[in-house]
């Protein structure tokens, strides 16, 4: 007989986390929702100018630039003797910059590509 309190007592609860997930699945399964959801974004502001970023980034002046970064950032690094440490960092940013872009390039050249939406 202690079992049937207990039962009273979180009958209500249950009651309640069976309503929730009925309406959550009839919330999910609408079709107005489930339209909106397949519709397709128009064109964003900000597309343009990624698109063109990335071209600029992925291009043959773009590669070379960036050998001819790393190769000067290095002999610069290597035979700078006793250069402070602002432009140290300054040399080290620019190196860094010429890796992601010579990276891109390089895998992009080898077929391996990003998440293409």
């Amino acid at each position: 007989m202690t079992l049937l309190p207990t039962l009273r007592k979180n009958l209500p609860r249950t009651w309640l986390a069976l309503l929730v997930l009925a309406l959550v699945a009839a919330l999910s399964l609408h079709p107005i929702a489930a339209h909106a959801a397949m519709a397709g974004g128009g064109a964003l502001p900000w597309d343009t100018p990624l698109t063109t970023l990335r071209n600029d980034i992925t291009g043959p002046v773009a590669f070379t630039i960036s050998l001819l970064a790393m190769v000067a950032c290095g002999a610069a690094l290597v035979f700078g003797g006793e250069i402070n440490e602002f432009v140290r960092r300054i040399i080290m940013l620019v190196l860094v910059c010429a890796f992601i872009v010579g990276v891109t390039n390089l895998a992009s050249a080898l077929g391996i590509a990003g998440a293409v939406v």
